[in-house]
């Protein structure tokens, strides 16, 4: 079996991320904005709606990955549904942000409605491209270069959405309150995505076949899964590492709206046209760059000291850096940017690898068991990330009604401060939760060797 994978295809294999991303960092960071000041939904509300509406999803998503390692195409088990629902895709993202009018309780229905379908797709396109990752290549440290591939053109897709969000959305709307400047923008998005998707599915192959081919059973990969010690333990640090971005970026426009209030812009242009970067926007694109600087970092490091060793100093890290960005006066924009880049570097550090774990993780099981279910994994593995999602952006919510916070008026002191725990104290208590897991993460640099050499022999053996 030929591991090896030509720059072509990893480019490929990335611009998948790179689609799915720029939809995930929309949500991340302005979907609750927009349900509370666009759409007029209160905050409590919208915080419940995530929980109710990703929890079901992140239940969906081993659904997802059952049926996709029973998928037989042509194409593969995994590569059809970058193909089939590219489309469906963006159609769905486009109406997650109409604004229709209705009274109250019809907006809920309409948000509870379409951000539900709109993360159930996302879990038809993402987990079997997930799951590509375990077999594009047999070969671990080509896993973790695709990995991190993967995270650099997720970063990078995120950067793209980032940066253009809000030029975007003031240009077709004229403020960031425009519920016509959210609709063209997003559109326009979507059009991107399924350009990308489709780029990923022409690019990439499949080609790790299970040792053994007898015909899945449901009970005993389920089975499998629950007696697989290490990805139980990825789980609890995803978890972690999840709330801990979720909770950073789902509180980013409210710090820089209701608690910094500066109103310094930064001007570009595009074609002629002029669009003006708030601090919002820089620190958003910042962190965003900082985060492909860790993505690139991650797989030398781990080379060199293991992916465990550099998963527990990279949360180590963040964790520190969130208690300090506490005490950053909101006066001080410079060193706000300072923080949010080294904070974001150690967050991108983490990402190519616990997916390259993940992968791990399913050599693991079929080395141990003698099946393979990457869907299934990968699928519950998502499942996971997303739960640890749920969690972070159900508790935004939560907590800016607990702290008092209302939309579009000076905020007071306890929301204010409220606000600002959330860009720090809270998330670093996340990220500690994150390290405490890994700590008991099983699979050394060596053993993971040893289950490589032998798959790889038992796969020569049936050929």
């Amino acid at each position: 079996m030929d591991s090896k994978i030509s720059l072509k295809e990893k480019v490929g294999y990335g611009l998948g991320d790179a689609a799915s991303s720029m939809f995930w960092k929309i949500f991340s960071m302005y979907l609750m904005f927009f349900y509370t000041d666009v759409f007029g939904i209160a905050p409590a509300v919208v915080g419940t709606m995530f929980l109710i509406t990703r929890i079901w999803d992140s239940c969906f998503d081993p659904l997802v990955g059952i049926i996709a390692d029973r998928t037989k195409s042509r194409w593969g088990k995994f590569r059809p549904y970058l193909l089939w629902t590219a489309i469906p895709f963006a159609i769905i993202g486009v109406l997650t942000f109409y604004t229709p009018d209705f009274d109250e309780k019809g907006k809920i229905i309409y948000a509870y409605v379409t951000y539900s379908l709109m993360m159930m797709i996302y879990s038809i396109i993402n987990v079997p491209y997930a799951s590509l990752l375990g077999v594009m290549s047999g070969d671990r440290k080509e896993r973790t270069t695709l990995s991190s591939y993967r995270m650099v053109f997720a970063f990078g897709g995120s950067l793209l959405a980032l940066w253009l969000i809000e030029p975007l959305v003031n240009h077709f709307g004229g403020s960031l309150n425009s519920k016509t400047g959210w609709l063209y923008t997003i559109i326009v998005f979507g059009i991107i995505t399924t350009i990308f998707f489709w780029s990923c599915f022409f690019l990439t192959k499949e080609r790790v076949q299970p040792i053994n081919d007898e015909k899945p059973n449901l009970k005993e990969d389920l089975n499998d899964l629950l007696k697989n010690r290490p990805w139980w333990i990825l789980l609890g640090a995803g978890i972690g590492a999840l709330v801990f971005n979720s909770i950073r970026d789902g509180a980013a426009v409210y710090y820089f709206k209701y608690y910094v209030s500066s109103t310094v812009s930064y001007s570009f242009n595009i074609l002629g046209e002029n669009f003006a970067m708030t601090p919002t926007t820089l620190y958003l694109v910042l962190g965003q760059a900082a985060n492909i600087i860790g993505v690139i970092a991650a797989t030398p490091i781990a080379n060199k000291i293991g992916k465990k060793k550099t998963f527990f100093g990279a949360m180590a890290l963040a964790a520190i850096l969130s208690v300090f960005f506490y005490y950053i006066g909101k006066e001080n924009i410079v060193l706000i940017m300072v923080f949010q880049v080294m904070i974001s570097i150690c967050a991108g550090c983490i990402f190519p690898l616990i997916w390259s774990m993940y992968a791990d993780s399913a050599d693991y099981s079929e080395w141990k068991q003698g099946r393979r279910a990457t869907g299934l994994i990968f699928s519950a593995s998502s499942m996971s990330q997303k739960f640890g999602w749920t969690i972070g952006g159900a508790a935004t919510g939560w907590l800016l009604g607990y702290f008092g916070f209302q939309a579009n008026v000076v905020q007071t002191v306890t929301a204010q401060n409220g606000i600002l725990l959330m860009l720090s104290i809270l998330p670093a208590i996340a990220a500690a939760l994150s390290v405490l897991f890994i700590i008991f993460y099983p699979l050394s640099e060596e053993k993971l060797q040893t289950i490589e050499d032998e798959l790889n022999t038992k796969r020569n053996l049936n050929k």
